[in-house]
């Protein structure tokens, strides 16, 4: 009887760590405005290519020449490579512009929906606002 509830116990937490992730995983409505649209153009100066997001950063001047460094959170890998991305579509010192919604706290951070990368091409980011499926390669 007690080797039972060991196991039933195991079980039940194998079950809750594995269903840790999800909780940390947030919602757009949460963190972003879909009524705060923006677009930013700027210079790449990290990406970190990571589940469940890609985040990168740029440095977007203002029109009076004031710099200000911004958090962009795009669509999880697999999907992004799915729709056209690889590693090396983002490096450091690319220009970038960026379609996406400002963070509802108001911080400089927003979530792309798509991104026109250095050679021209606009690709989907994965903007949970965004529906529909198949390659936004464009």
């Amino acid at each position: 009887m007690r080797f039972k509830l060991v196991i039933v116990l195991a079980a039940a937490a194998g079950l809750f760590l594995a269903a840790v992730p999800v909780f940390a995983h947030h919602s757009f409505a949460a963190e972003f405005d879909s009524k705060a649209p923006v677009t930013l153009k700027g210079v790449v100066t990290k990406v970190e290519w990571f589940n469940p997001h890609v985040w990168f950063y740029i440095d977007v001047k203002d029109d009076s020449g004031k710099v200000a460094s911004w958090g962009v959170e795009s669509g999880p890998p697999n999907m992004l490579y799915r729709n056209g991305w690889r590693k090396d579509s983002l490096k450091p010192g690319d220009t970038v512009t960026v379609d996406g919604f400002r963070a509802k706290d108001g911080t400089t951070t927003a979530n792309a929906r798509s991104v026109q990368l250095p050679d021209g091409r606009k690709v989907f980011a994965g903007s949970a606002e965004e529906t529909g499926s198949g390659n936004r390669t464009q």
